[in-house]
């Protein structure tokens, strides 16, 4: 049976805020280890990102802090500034019940600026290695009263680099301080850290296929280097993710992705180590604000960041291993919703996808895009006619990416037009399904006869009666809609006698 925050311990103003915030039941990591942290014991706490390990600690930390005394009691360590950043944020959230002040010490922001702020009662710092290292230099900091150490996303921490910094800033910390360890997966460097570090610590672990088979649909599409970037747009436009990241391998070719996905009018932005720390800020504003649909990123991005509503991830370079396979999907699926992870494999990756089956225990499903769409070219249930295989094959899809026939996620394709200057609440987000869609937008009908209502109509068949452009034939003299017959397809109304479809069959 689930226990309720208050059941661990927690305060009840606290309980009352985690509500407020609309948050009423601990997740599985959060039920293990917080009562151990609130015992006093070191925790290494090995879960996916995604399954809230953030309150598992800052609950017991919040806690223990003393707010009469204007020490620094609590240090959260973390890899990368927009983690930094993120806990701070939950933090902040939490932290004025009771009373309790933070900061939060990266680099790329002004020194001066977080020095002044430690000249007053800073009670819990939130801090990358290097910029902490700077402050412990300058002697801004003191450790000398630290009752709670966490090393979030440990891993990826020792995987940068900063195995020499997380000791040095460890050994500068009282010996009778918690300390507890957090971290995706748990390799030998983390180990051993560990048992370096740590007194007896008791380990908690939430098995990664909780969430990695039940949260999110997992797919494989094949794919050639060639077809690759129209792969990409062609399930933008099936798929309507509300807030999507597309994964890179480089910097280079996330930059250059962007480039090309804003040629084609959709509302996206890169992410990755060449931008300058208020550049990546502002990106990430407008990503969480969902201004933008796409973040193009590389997997610096893919540790941590908690961005509600992203609804996809697209592998369009294939991770390096299972490990950041892992790290990737998690971006979606999270805090109990659902999402759709799609990773792109060419004839070159196919050593590196059965690596990562290999190591997340599951055989991802195979799929190809085909003239009639997303089509399984791996296991059963595909329709033995032609006619019934188009309808499995659409409702397939419409489950995987919850297409805009459910109207869920309309706000994406709402936002691209608008990024193109176009009029977009006719458009709305309804699929290929030729439904009437959540905009009230009424799709054409009919399959190959649109066509042929153009000739009826118009006098003349408009493009050849070509099915993959859409368009219909126009209003006649005698004020007869062409549009009767038209394709399956997301049209749109432009003037009261025409009708246009964009979808592809």
């Amino acid at each position: 049976m689930t226990k309720s925050f208050q059941k661990l311990g927690i305060r009840t103003e606290l309980v009352q805020q985690l509500q407020e915030l609309g948050i009423n039941t601990p997740t599985p990591i959060q039920t293990e280890a917080i009562p151990y942290i609130q015992a006093g014991h070191d925790i290494i706490g090995e879960a996916q990102t995604g399954t809230g390990k953030t309150l598992a600690f800052i609950l017991p930390m919040l806690e223990r802090i003393n707010v009469n005394t204007p020490e620094v009691q609590g240090l959260i360590l973390t890899p990368t500034r927009e983690l930094a950043i993120q806990i701070t944020s939950e933090l902040k959230k939490l932290a004025s019940v009771v009373g309790a002040r933070v900061l939060a010490a990266y680099g790329g922001q002004d020194v001066e600026r977080q020095l002044r702020k430690l000249e007053g009662a800073i009670h819990i710092v939130v801090a990358t290695p290097g910029r902490l290292l700077d402050h412990l230099r300058r002697g801004s900091i003191h450790f000398g009263k630290l009752k709670m150490l966490v090393l979030d996303e440990a891993d990826q921490m020792l995987h940068m680099g900063f195995l020499p910094e997380v000791q040095n800033i460890m050994e500068q910390t009282p010996l009778r301080r918690q300390t507890l360890l957090f971290s995706a997966t748990m390799p030998l460097q983390v180990r051993q850290l560990a048992q370096a570090y740590m007194q007896k610590p008791e380990e908690v672990k939430i098995p990664t296929q909780q969430i990695t088979l039940t949260e999110i649909t997992q797919m494989a599409i094949q794919v050639t280097d060639r077809s690759k970037f129209k792969d990409l747009c062609n399930l933008i436009e099936q798929q309507h993710p509300y807030l999507a990241v597309v994964f890179c391998r480089t910097k280079r070719r996330a930059s250059k992705l962007n480039q090309e996905l804003q040629e084609q009018g959709l509302a996206s932005d890169e992410l990755h180590g060449d931008l300058s720390q208020a550049k990546r800020e502002q990106v990430m504003k407008k990503f969480r604000e969902a201004k933008l649909q796409i973040l193009v990123a590389t997997d610096m991005a893919a540790r941590g960041l908690d961005i509600e509503g992203v609804t996809h991830v697209f592998n369009y370079d294939i991770p390096a291993d299972a490990e950041y396979y892992i790290h990737r999907i998690g971006r979606t699926g999270r805090a109990g919703n659902t999402g759709v992870a799609i990773t792109f494999v060419t004839a070159h990756d196919r050593g590196a996808l059965e690596a990562i089956e290999r190591g997340i225990k599951m055989t991802l499903p195979k799929w190809e895009l085909s003239e009639y769409g997303l089509r399984r070219i791996s296991g059963t249930g595909l329709a033995a006619d032609k006619g019934s295989r188009k309808r499995d094959l659409r409702a397939e899809s419409t489950r995987a990416g919850r297409s805009a026939g459910t109207g869920e996620y309309g706000g994406g394709a709402k936002r691209r037009d608008t990024q193109r200057g176009q009029s977009s609440p006719e458009r709305g987000s309804a699929g290929r399904s030729g439904r009437t869609s959540s905009s009230g937008r009424e799709d054409s009908r009919g399959g190959r006869s649109g066509g042929q209502g153009g000739r009826d109509a118009g006098g003349r068949t408009s493009r050849g009666g070509r099915l993959d452009s859409g368009r219909q034939g126009r209003r006649g003299s005698d004020g007869r809609n062409s549009g009767q017959g038209g394709r399956p397809g997301s049209g749109r109304q432009n003037q009261p006698g025409n009708k246009r479809g964009s979808g592809r069959r």
